[in-house]
């Protein structure tokens, strides 16, 4: 296998491909309870541009990509598998391998099928099989493809997150940010609410979408599908590398906060220690730090550099990530999001520069670490935020579809030359 180290970028299919129109979260973008600023619309249509949008990859000089397979886009109906769209992502595949860009592919980025919700969704003990289903659809159609590295779940830990935030709203606390494009306070005044219009839309009162929050029964029903995922690429893609990603930021502490910071670390990833102890990578998503006193997890200070996603500017993350993963899970590490909201591009190549220092200080050192995939490839519609966050390497264009790669894609692609 090509061991070669990994410089590239990320998308997620909802988005960016957009008219993602049988999935869960099409239909809540356009619910009144379903707390979102703005449909996604067309996106970036990276469904249709995404040859352009890997060539620009190529000539700015990375050599890997991160994108998600849309499930609700391959079994748009329960048990009824469309091989056009499955088509669709194997010339992506192709189209990746065509231009020496390393696909590195996640099967479930938070995006479901409507139907799954309406069979009871991440609260259901089907779940874990019909995912599994689908999974084996999906790599029987890659047998011949070379694929090296498959996420098979996006964040898995989001859910238990968004619960923890969304009960610290409920009890007027302050303190922490999510690391994603989510307005809780919104879903948590919204949630009372929300039972009769899930019924006209689901057929259920609660929708258990990927990114609801998360009961302790939920949390294994998306262990258990990771772990018969895992199971099913190893049979049928015995030479690709199969992990898990998480959402992890980097914990630091006050005098008094290091207990508070370790039950954090707990909660976010050493409680997935048992899920990933047969997985041959594990994915890294981090942008920012969190520090702790004795009475729990602090906000920004007053001087401190945030981001438009509210949270710290702090690019150290991803070295410090790195280091403190590797003492407990001895597999290869991938950078699988990093990067900055941003509408200043030399601050993201100065974020870039900062977060590679750390990366590559690390594999000097001898970490396993495989890559950097930077967050994201071009700016998108960020969930719940919309268009407003500007994570990108590449400029959209709403209104024209163009795309225009920034200073920093070019930057970014430096480290492969």
């Amino acid at each position: 296998m090509n061991e070669t180290f990994l410089i590239g970028s990320a998308t997620a299919g909802g988005q960016v491909e957009g008219n993602n129109i049988n999935s869960d979260t099409w239909a809540q973008e356009y619910m009144k309870t379903g707390g979102y600023k703005e449909p996604s619309g067309n996106a970036a249509d990276h469904y249709h541009t995404y040859r352009d949008d890997i060539r620009l990859m190529h000539e700015a000089g990375l050599n890997a990509y991160r994108f998600s397979f849309e499930w609700a886009r391959i079994e748009p109906e329960k048990g009824k598998f469309s091989e056009e769209e499955m088509n669709h992502y194997l010339d992506m595949v192709d189209a990746c391998h065509e231009y020496g860009i390393e696909p590195v592919i996640t099967l479930l980025h938070f995006v479901c099928p409507k139907w799954l919700i309406t069979e009871g969704g991440w609260e259901a003990d089907t779940t874990p099989d019909y995912f599994a289903r689908y999974v084996e659809y999906v790599c029987e159609h890659l047998r011949d493809r070379n694929i090296h590295w498959i996420v098979t779940i996006n964040e898995a830990n989001m859910g238990t997150l968004i619960a923890g935030y969304l009960e610290k709203i409920m009890k007027h606390t302050e303190g922490g940010s999510l690391q994603i494009g989510m307005d809780l306070e919104k879903m948590a005044e919204q949630e009372k609410f929300a039972k009769e219009e899930n019924l006209k839309v689901f057929g259920v009162e609660q929708a258990a979408v990927f990114t609801s929050p998360r009961s302790a029964h939920g949390d294994e029903i998306v262990c258990l599908a990771h772990k018969k995922a895992v199971e099913v690429i190893h049979r049928i893609l015995p030479g690709t590398k199969a992990g898990l990603s998480l959402s992890v930021r980097d914990l630091q502490y006050t005098d008094n906060g290091k207990e508070n910071a370790d039950k954090d670390w707990e909660k976010d990833f050493l409680h997935y220690l048992p899920t990933i102890e047969n997985d041959d990578f594990f994915g890294i998503q981090t942008y920012t730090r969190a520090i702790f006193s004795k009475d729990g997890e602090l906000d920004p200070a007053s001087d401190v550099k945030v981001t438009q996603m509210g949270y710290e500017y702090y690019p150290e993350c991803a070295g410090h990530v790195i280091r403190r993963v590797h003492e407990s899970f001895k597999g290869d590490l991938l950078i699988t999001e990093n990067g900055i909201a941003t509408s200043d591009d030399q601050e993201r190549i100065e974020y870039i520069r900062t977060a590679m220092e750390g990366v590559m200080k690390c594999k000097e050192e001898g970490l396993p670490i495989k890559g950097y995939l930077y967050w994201s490839f071009i700016d998108n519609w960020e969930w719940q935020s919309g268009y407003s966050m500007q994570f990108g390497l590449v400029s959209l264009d709403r209104e024209n579809q163009i795309h225009t790669p920034k200073p920093s894609l070019a930057f970014l692609g430096s480290y492969n030359r």
